[in-house]
């Protein structure tokens, strides 16, 4: 009997150990496992608003490019071989391919040779609230030594704009830089978006001129206006953080010449030729009243007095 006892006492243990817990024991075990849990609180979030960029350096999508002059308006000054409107509006067509190439939306003033009126120039600018005129000249002087690089603002917001440009393509141009300038234009002065006018070199200088009749240096002036365009948000001012390119470069803001006191060509001109027809007609109106009266008055008073000779009455 004892060699069966001992192996009978191991395996009621070996039961014991393996069998189920109490029902207390479980229970409170299920209990605990499907008890409900507390939910996370959410943290908030914290929103981070855009820094805001001046208005003359926001990326714009849409670029107005206006080609000065046209149709029978030549630019320039009387006797002048290099015609302004076509080196204009080559380099206008050009910027427009290159800036089209960028992804910007781009608007012509004039695609082809025709007179389009200042104030429908800036009514087309003014159609785009998020965009920038450009507006593209060449000089001319009677003073055939004159040379070198202009461009012109009129609004603080245009500022970094005609920095970046003047900047580029004053550095592949071979010829002196006359710096950046504020002048009232009427097409910089009437438009409501940032605006600048880039005198692209004196084509009264005969060096000037050479270069501009060179189809690669109008390339190269088109290329450097749209880089211009393109990277006026890098404009750094000493009064304000450096904002880098991905190539950590920036681009200076040019100091400029305050020229506002001065009154717009453009217009002074068409004043002086609608002044000058109103009195050339008054002229020849008075000279016939006079002409007219004098003959009454000599029919009436049968005057035997001898009459002037035509020269010395157009005197």
């Amino acid at each position: 009997m004892r060699k069966y006892f001992l192996p009978v006492i191991l395996v009621l243990l070996a039961a014991d150990a393996f069998a189920l817990p109490a029902p207390s024991s479980l229970d409170a075990r299920e209990r605990r496992v499907n008890a409900p849990r507390a939910t996370p609180t959410p943290r908030p979030q914290t929103q981070t608003r855009a820094a805001a960029v001046p208005e003359g350096s926001r990326p714009s999508t849409t670029v107005i490019i206006d080609a000065g002059h046209g149709g029978f308006d030549r630019g320039g000054i009387a006797g002048q071989s290099v015609s302004e409107k076509t080196m204009n509006l080559d380099v206008a067509q050009r910027l427009k391919a290159v800036l089209q190439s960028y992804g910007y939306h781009v608007v012509m003033t004039r695609d082809s040779d025709v007179f389009i009126p200042l104030g429908t120039r800036v009514a087309i600018a003014n159609q785009y609230r998020d965009a920038i005129f450009v507006c593209v000249h060449f000089n001319a002087t009677p003073r055939r030594s004159a040379n070198g690089i202009e461009t012109y603002f009129y609004s603080r917001d245009s500022l970094a704009l005609a920095s970046a440009i003047h900047y580029y393509v004053n550095g592949v141009a071979p010829t002196p830089n006359r710096g950046v300038r504020r002048r009232g234009f009427y097409v910089l002065r009437n438009t409501r978006i940032p605006a600048v006018l880039v005198e692209c070199g004196f084509l009264t200088n005969p060096t000037e001129a050479q270069y501009a009749q060179s189809v690669s240096y109008r390339q190269q002036l088109a290329d450097a206006i749209a880089r211009g365009v393109r990277e006026r948000s890098l404009v750094s001012s000493p009064s304000s953080a450096n904002r880098y390119a991905a190539n950590s470069t920036t681009v200076p803001l040019q100091p400029f010449i305050d020229q506002t006191h001065y009154h717009d060509p453009d217009l002074a001109r068409s004043k002086h030729k609608r002044s000058s027809k109103s009195s050339t007609r008054s002229t020849s109106s008075k000279r016939k009243h006079s002409s007219s009266s004098s003959d009454d008055s000599d029919t009436r008073k049968k005057s035997t007095k001898k009459k002037s000779s035509p020269k010395q009455t157009e005197d």
